[in-house]
Order: C-alpha cells, then sequence, then structure tokens
C-alpha cells in the first residue's frame, strides 16, 4: 500500500480539482501526488479538506491509531476496512450531531436514523446521507442530483482496455423511490495517478479517476459498504413515513 498522504491525495484528488471540495490549490496537490512525494506540505493540504479530514480523525482515535492519515485509515474511509467497525455508535452518533446537524435541515431525520441503523464514517454515508443529492431525487429532481451521486461516490470497475482507458463499472441508479446499481457498463475514464493498468484489473474511481488498484479483499469491502449505505438510505424514516 502506498503512503497514507499520498493514497489519500489520489482520491481527494478529482473532486478537488474541479472545485468541488478541499483547499484551492490544486495545482500542488497534483505535484506531490505526482511526483509521489508525502511531506509536511501534503499534510497540510489534506487538512483542507474540511469534510473527509474530521472522518480520517474520528476513525483514527477509535482505532487509537495516532496519524489520521495512517494508510489504513485512509483506506477505511474511501474503501473500507474492519478499522469502522471499532468506531462506537454513540461517538459517530455525537460526530454527525455537532458537525451536521445544523446545516441538514429536515435532512437530520435521515442521518440520524441511519446511525443506529447501522452507517459507518465511510465516504458512501457521507455522499448518501450529509449531502443534499438524495433529497433532491426525492423531490424530483432527478438531474444532475444522479450524475453527481455516482460520480462523487467511490464506484469500482474492472479494466476493459487500457488505451483508451475503459472499464466496466455500474452505474447508480433511481427508479423514483428507490436508489441502486445498474447492470455494468463500459465508460471511458482517467488513469489519474495510476500507471500500467492492465486489461481485467478491479480499480476504483472517483468522479471518472481511477483512484487506485483493488485487491480481492479491498473490491468486496467497497461493494459491501456502499450496498450498506444505499439500503439504510432507501429505508423509510419518520420524516418520509
Amino acid at each position: 500500500m502506498i503512503a497514507g498522504p499520498l493514497l489519500f491525495a489520489r482520491y481527494a484528488f478529482p473532486p478537488n480539482e474541479r472545485g468541488l471540495c478541499g483547499p484551492s490549490d490544486n495545482a500542488a496537490l497534483r505535484g506531490y501526488t505526482q511526483a509521489g512525494q508525502s511531506g509536511p506540505d501534503l499534510v497540510r493540504l489534506a487538512k483542507g479538506f474540511a469534510g473527509a479530514w474530521p472522518y480520517l480523525q474520528l476513525i483514527a482515535t477509535a482505532n487509537g491509531i495516532a496519524d489520521p492519515l495512517d494508510a489504513r485509515v485512509v483506506e477505511a474511509y474511501w474503501v473500507g476496512n474492519s478499522l469502522l467497525d471499532s468506531v462506537r455508535v454513540a461517538d459517530y452518533g455525537t460526530f454527525l450531531d455537532e458537525r451536521f446537524r445544523a446545516r441538514a435541515g429536515r435532512g437530520w431525520e435521515s442521518i440520524a436514523a441511519a446511525v443506529p441503523a447501522g452507517a459507518v464514517p465511510h465516504h458512501s454515508f457521507h455522499v448518501f446521507g450529509v449531502y443534499p443529492w438524495i433529497g433532491l431525487l426525492r423531490e424530483g429532481r432527478t438531474q444532475p442530483s444522479l450524475h453527481i451521486l455516482d460520480s462523487c461516490r467511490i464506484a469500482w470497475g474492472r479494466v476493459v482496455t487500457a488505451d483508451p482507458l475503459v472499464v466496466e463499472r455500474r452505474p447508480l441508479t433511481w427508479d423514483g423511490r428507490l436508489l441502486g446499481l445498474g447492470p455494468a457498463v463500459p465508460c471511458q475514464v482517467a488513469a489519474g495517478f495510476v500507471t500500467g493498468l492492465r486489461p481485467g484489473e478491479w480499480v476504483s474511481l472517483h468522479w471518472e479517476c481511477v483512484c487506485d488498484r483493488l485487491s480481492a479483499s479491498q473490491l468486496q469491502a467497497l461493494r459491501r459498504y456502499t450496498a450498506l449505505h444505499v439500503r439504510l438510505y432507501n429505508l423509510p424514516t419518520p420524516a418520509r413515513s
């Protein structure tokens, strides 16, 4: 596994380049990641991601890990691993209450209901639960809501061709009431900072950009946590029942 700050940057750069999150100095983030250089400046940039950084701190603290950019912690947030299971429900509920209750408005009921139902501090929870796009879907505003949800979640895909880089991935679907995952379809993506990709390899994707190769266990984890949070946000809550 690559160094934690570099792994974080691989996942964080695609939306940062689009001006969607994190510090404005995306050229510096690109430069460090492209060069494979990790150091204090890259750590400083990572701390500028106001959405992701608190999750890393929460996961690290729950597991007795001093560095929020430890590669295991970074993997837990973006892909998923056993560290997520060590975050206590009460601590996660407090974390979300302190950071997002005031901002969530009427969407808070969905967030609060998901935590005791099994939600964990994985990026897919933040995308489906904290961001407003599912609420907009339920109001009938399918576009651009569905595209943004599908692009912002960490997806998985199997490389079909390397040049051009085409992967088969399952798109997020919406039937007017429920989220789901459709059949795999080919799509052309950017290689990001991952080189030497070969047909048959599995990769993670963020905003149509490859973030990393996935091992069999990582692929299983990403599928599992994505499915978990899709299921939770398809459940009725008191606010919608």
